[in-house]
């Protein structure tokens, strides 16, 4: 195969002599940045399907909020099926003055049914698969909740009324949702020594689960059964259920990260472009050459077409290979949302990549390419021939093709892709001018400035275009950086900074009507000013204006998530503080008995107005309400809030427990110690300790999406490789010419650096002001915050600009500057 062989040596000249460097370096960006997702994802959903039979701890799981009807678990045992039972709730354990809010687990003898247990002996130690669950007077207790209170093993644990002690470090249950933790560690106990505890009393918040496990034909017709006596409150769940959940989330997950990586991979495209565009200019008079030698235009197309090919499997392979490593990096900062070790990548995103790589070099390298065929032989004696260059279309068409096809593979949701086309056209559109009119400016300011800074400016403008893509091009890369500081840390400080110093940082739940004086007395006693206390009444929504949940229509997914489980009813005679009325009155003396008021929002995704009914079942008995008004309720005030209000009198009679919310200075912390001691069911959550752990895990999150922006920097700094590398003989011959008229070489270079600082210097500036835009309109839209941009943001993002560009495009242009005049003229 001639044009295979003439491909690989043309290629192996190329390499030597630097021509497609930048390209391929934009191809191993593009290729690391997408596996890098790819392998991480890929090891994610093996762990899924490695433990889909352990997701349940069991081939079959009842779920309800009352003890599991005696008569499912005689069934089961009839049909030779084995079972065991689960107790979860949260509530506060504590050493001696230490507490933490936990999240307890009571089983039974046989836990867990698939799957096994792994604990250790002490902290940092092998850990090994239990034998059994923990005997009565005992708890296994995660390595999160020793370290918050600084325990070890052998150390006593107050949970409830009893002390219990800590026997093992738990390591793993099947049952964690593969993996994804929750924010409070979790704490194994043995279900019998729940009655002692006092924790679980009528009307407490707790979940009840009953495991099955059997022959899969067993399971099949006892899932069958168990389906036609269900009773509202009930929930079956199969494999099938609890891995479309876990799986929903990991897609969810991949479909983020992988558009992430997508921008990188969108602007090493660009770069691939630019280098290709200069490699086919300088094939030009190489190929005219050929013609004149008897070269078809066959030829010359299969020789281009193979040079490509190789450069797309190098690149899919060496770039698969850095994503492999990248993908570690990834995993470390995810591995307290991830717990658990991850099974080993398969082969498929290293296909992935071939595929990416194929896919960029087809519609960003492949039109200049194809080019190459149209050059006339005559070229060789007449030079003043301009080369055949690519029409506008068929270069954008290509390219948008490309890029239209990767975000559909990502999104595959028609509608979304549209809405991400349309914004991703709207952002460059608007950064393209925003770059037009920062590259203007420095055309004016120039007259002003010393030689070397006036030659540097003049650079920029002469290369307008060139320097318009650089800073878009950068300038993305840093801004996203940017952007990810901002909500990680101005947005957040600033909601905590918003709320006032008295805001409740303490919620208290679980509180029975006849504990409710004792409470209060405590309070008062301690000095304490006591809280409103607000009803609670446990239902679920039944009927939409009498069509069941069942057959209504709703596509938001938060209101659907609101109609498949228990809905928190209360009842006040007044609108509570931190709700507003929107529409309707709010009830007055003589209003009717069945009146209900709505939150707003909730009412929209419902599509439910004024005079519409809600259907209820409260302690098994039906309800309905008519909705008088509507209301806005500020979440963020830390009041308890609730979606749907009744009149007092109308749902008083059902069983009922009480909530609030408390300010509680750190140093007065012991009246909830003693609150607690007396109450063992009452429950109080340290909203500063959760939200310092919504922190942790945001900063984690967030510091794994900035690892993966890293690679759209890398695209930047690409981008500007390849610009360079398009105008190197431009350059060349221009500081020739400028030392031949006696300006010294260091003049050449100043006029170099300055032309670059400001280059960065102006991807820094549209950097900052978009990260601080899109702060701006995410603290009034998303988070209602005042907002003051973080000056660190506004001086640092143009500075790290400066830097980052300043040095690249310098080390990039240095050996220009450096050859020899009479080298470049007499060439």
């Amino acid at each position: 195969m001639p044009a295979l062989r003439y491909a690989l040596r043309t290629l192996s000249r190329d390499w030597k002599s630097g021509e497609i460097g930048v390209l391929l370096m934009a191809l191993l960006v593009a290729v690391g940045s997408l596996t890098a997702i790819a392998f991480f994802t890929d090891r994610v959903g093996q762990a899924v399907a490695r433990q889909a039979t352990e997701v349940l701890a069991a081939d079959l799981r009842l779920r309800s909020a009352e003890p599991t009807n005696p008569r499912y678990l005689a069934e089961a045992e009839t049909r030779g099926l084995a079972t065991a039972r689960v107790l979860a709730f949260p509530s506060v354990v504590s050493h001696g003055d230490d507490s933490q809010l936990g999240a307890l687990r009571a089983v039974t003898e046989g836990y867990p049914l698939r799957g096994a247990l792994r604990i250790a002996d002490d902290l940092f130690t092998p850990s090994y698969t239990a034998e059994g669950v923990p005997a009565r007077g005992e708890v296994w207790a995660e390595s999160g909740l020793l370290a918050r209170l600084g325990l070890e093993v052998g150390a006593p644990l107050q949970v409830g009324a009893l002390e219990l002690t800590i026997t093992r470090v738990l390591e793993y249950r099947p049952d964690q949702a593969v993996g994804f933790v929750a924010l409070a560690p979790t704490i194994l106990m043995n279900l019998e020594d729940i009655p002692d505890s006092g924790l679980v009393v009528p009307g407490s918040r707790v979940t009840w689960s009953a495991l099955f496990a059997g022959p899969d034909a067993e399971i099949a017709r006892f899932s069958a059964w168990l389906s036609e006596q269900l009773e509202d409150g009930e929930r079956l769940q199969d494999i099938g259920d609890a891995g479309e959940q876990v799986t929903g989330a990991i897609d969810r997950a991949q479909r983020f990260l992988t558009l992430a990586s997508l921008v990188s991979v969108l602007l090493a495209a660009v770069a691939v472009a630019m280098a290709a565009r200069r490699h086919a200019a300088r094939q030009v008079d190489s190929v005219a050459l050929m013609k004149c030698l008897g070269a078809s235009q066959r030829f010359v197309l299969n020789v281009g077409l193979w040079q490509l090919t190789l450069l797309a499997v190098f690149a899919g392979v060496v770039g698969s290979a850095i994503g492999w490593v990248a993908q570690f990096g990834i995993a470390w900062l995810l591995a307290e949302l991830v717990g658990g070790s991850l099974p080993a990548a398969g082969p498929l995103p290293a296909l992935m990549g071939l595929v990416t790589s194929l896919a960029v070099l087809t519609g960003f390298a492949l039109p200049p390419i194809l080019q190459l065929r149209s050059v006339a032989p005559v070229r060789v004696l007449r030079r003043d021939l301009p080369p055949p260059r690519v029409t506008a279309s068929v270069a954008a068409g290509a390219a948008i093709a490309v890029v239209v096809l990767m975000l559909a593979w990502v999104l595959r949701d028609l509608r979304l892709l549209a809405v991400v086309v349309g914004g991703i056209a709207g952002l460059l559109a608007v950064l393209m001018l925003a770059g037009w009119v920062l590259v203007r400016l420095t055309g004016r300011i120039r007259g002003g400035a010393g030689v070397a800074w006036r030659y540097g400016l003049a650079n920029i403008n002469r290369r307008g275009g060139e320097s318009i893509t650089q800073v878009v091009a950068f300038g993305l890369g840093l801004m996203v950086l940017l952007l990810l500081t901002v909500v990680r840390n101005d947005l957040l400080d600033g909601w905590r900074a918003s709320l006032p110093e008295d805001a409740p940082n303490n919620f208290i739940i679980n509180i029975q009507p006849e504990e409710l004086p004792e409470v209060q007395a405590l309070f008062a006693e301690e000095g304490v000013t006591p809280p409103v206390f607000s009803p609670l009444v446990r239902a679920r929504i039944t009927h939409l204006n009498g069509v069941p949940v069942r057959e209504a229509e709703i596509s938001d997914p938060d209101a659907r998530g609101l109609l498949t489980r228990e809905a928190n009813l209360s009842y006040s005679p007044v609108l509570p503080a931190s709700n507003t009325l929107v529409d309707g009155r709010f009830w007055a003396p003589d209003s009717r008995g069945d009146e209900i008021s709505i939150e707003e929002d909730i009412a929209a995704s419902l599509g439910l107005s004024l005079g519409d009914t809600l259907g209820f079942t409260v302690a098994g008995e039906p309800l309905v309400g008519r909705i008088t008004s509507t209301r806005a309720v500020a979440w963020d005030s830390f009041d308890p809030n609730f979606f749907v209000l009744f009149q007092p009198g109308e749902i008083e009679e059902f069983p009922t427990t009480f909530i609030t919310s408390i300010f509680v200075p750190r140093d007065e912390r012991g009246v909830l110690l003693e609150l607690v001691r007396r109450h063992p069911s009452v429950s109080v959550i340290d909203l500063e300790s959760l939200i310092t752990q919504v922190r942790q895990v945001m900063d984690r999150a967030s510091l794994a999406v900035q690892y993966v922006f890293g690679f759209t920097l890398l695209a930047g700094v690409v981008v500007l490789l390849a610009a360079v590398q398009a105008t190197r003989d431009e350059r060349r011959y221009e500081s020739a010419l400028l030392r031949t008229f006696g300006a010294r070489r260091s003049l050449v270079l100043r006029g170099v650096i300055a032309e670059f600082v400001v280059l960065g210097l102006l991807a820094g500036v549209l950097a900052a002001a978009g990260a601080v835009v899109v702060g701006q309109v995410l603290a009034q839209q998303v988070f209602r915050l005042a907002y003051a941009p973080d000056p660190l943001v506004l001086v640092g993002g143009p500075l790290l600009g400066a830097l980052l560009v300043g040095l690249a495009g310098t080390l990039a242009t240095r050996s220009v500057v450096q050859t020899p005049p009479v080298r470049t003229l007499r060439a």
